[in-house]
């Protein structure tokens, strides 16, 4: 308690309640009172400031191990913190997304190979240029490839799905013997609940039975639930049919697909949310984050916002970190900037900040003098507003003029007056913001 009242500046103040507890004690061991309190007193005025050594040496050693086994092997590093989450600074996503730019394969959630903990995988060196599924270093750390040992596969366990529990995530491992060979079998094999099987089907988990998430999703509801109290209308009479006909269901979106993958999993292996609208942001002048560097003194940049953070010693700062497809980037968020753009700060999911570019030794930041809330643009992942968005281009090129014109809703974010089935698309484009993650904040 005494180390800990030392190190935090939390507990200032609270030293002198160990005066009698340390002084009595070293007068009990043979020691002078008069010595006892001026050691008391050492230790009471570099309280206020001071940070044990003991404390210290242990935390450099954890740091210089975990940097070596990150550089070393980062397939290991990044299994076993996926394992210890929810922990740290770093959400998954940007686990999976740092492994994967140091040229680790990771596999998707699967029920014939996932168990309920991430898992290392044998495959192919994943450095070398032959082999399928092979994936090269990111240029950032084109350098360390003589330095990285580990050359193995994390496979995502079941622990990366929303609300499933561990118990029945073990029992779909213990029931797998030779694999499952289709998603009947599974359930038969497991016994699990009908609503399980749909949250293994909406988190994409049957891939390897040639199901992708929507005629997963339709054959889990097509199960035979006879005298099931949820039962839907549709399958009131399944008991006397051994399976449903196959249906011929419209492929996934794979904009949809991301979303449902973020909705399920909080990340995505099939590709980033921003990747499908980099188009419309290239029309708006905003540049990747993997392309910034010297020679750009003002630039417009975009992304998912994942860490906002509020150091006690930065009189006020904000410092956000951006995501796109390229890596992330570095945003400073002055107190009147964030002052006037709060709301955009705090709430925004996906936000767009255009200001002026800081390139010191190689960090990269950009001081924020503009933010825009681009978060509604994510219903365009969707299906519908795909089609939407299209039709919206489509418009603007027969008749530029409605540029001009706003309806009682007012325009979009391209200047656009809504649709006609304005209602659904901001329910698509809600629903499609609130798959994707809030941000982590640090104070």
């Amino acid at each position: 308690r005494l180390r800990r009242a030392m190190a935090t500046f939390k507990r200032v103040g609270t030293l002198h309640t160990f005066h009698d507890k340390m002084v009595n004690g070293m007068v009990a061991k043979g020691y002078d009172r008069d010595f006892a309190s001026r050691c008391f007193r050492q230790i009471e005025g570099f309280g206020s400031y001071g940070f044990p050594e003991s404390h210290a040496a242990s935390f450099a050693l954890l740091v210089y191990a975990s940097a070596w086994m990150k550089c070393r092997y980062p397939d290991v590093f990044a299994c076993a913190l996926l394992n210890s989450q929810p922990m740290g600074f770093y959400a998954p996503s940007q686990i999976v997304r740092d492994a994967r730019e140091h040229g680790v394969d990771v596999r998707e959630v699967d029920v014939n190979f996932s168990d309920w903990d991430c898992a290392l995988e044998e495959g192919d060196s994943l450095l070398q240029s032959a082999g399928e599924g092979a994936r090269p270093l990111h240029p950032r750390h084109a350098t360390q490839a003589s330095d990285i040992l580990g050359h193995r596969a994390v496979r995502l366990g079941f622990r990366e799905i929303a609300g499933v529990r561990e118990e029945d995530m073990r029992r779909v491992a213990e029931a797998r013997g030779g694999g499952y060979d289709s998603l009947r079998d599974l359930w038969l094999r497991t016994g699990l609940s009908p609503a399980v099987m749909e949250r293994l089907a909406a988190a994409d988990a049957f891939r390897s039975l040639g199901l992708d998430r929507r005629e997963a999703l339709w054959a889990a509801r097509g199960l035979n639930r006879a005298g099931d109290k949820d039962d839907l209308p549709l399958f009131a009479r399944a008991a006397a049919v051994e399976s449903e006909p196959d249906a011929n269901l419209p492929p996934m979106p794979p904009g949809e697909h991301v979303v449902e993958d973020y909705r399920h999993l909080s990340l995505s292996l099939k590709a980033h949310p921003v990747s499908f609208l980099r188009a419309l942001l290239n029309g708006r002048g905003i540049v990747k984050n993997g392309t910034l560097g010297a020679g750009q003194p003002r630039v417009s940049i975009a992304g998912l916002v994942i860490v906002r953070q509020r150091p006690g010693t930065a009189k006020g700062v904000i410092f956000m970190t951006l995501e796109d497809e390229t890596g992330v980037a570095n945003v400073i968020v002055w107190p009147k900037v964030f002052e006037r753009e709060r709301a955009k700060v705090l709430g925004g999911r996906f936000v767009a900040v255009t200001g002026k570019l800081q390139n010191e030794a190689g960090v990269i930041h950009v001081i924020a003098d503009r933010i825009d809330d681009l978060t509604p643009m994510l219903g365009l992942l969707s299906e519908e507003g795909a089609q939407l968005s299209a039709l919206a281009n489509a418009d603007e090129v027969r008749r530029p003029q409605e540029r001009e014109k706003q309806s009682r809703a007012g325009p979009d974010l391209f200047g656009h007056a809504p649709p006609a089935n304005d209602d659904r698309a901001r329910r698509e484009a809600r629903a499609a913001a609130a798959a994707m993650p809030k941000g982590r904040n640090f104070h």
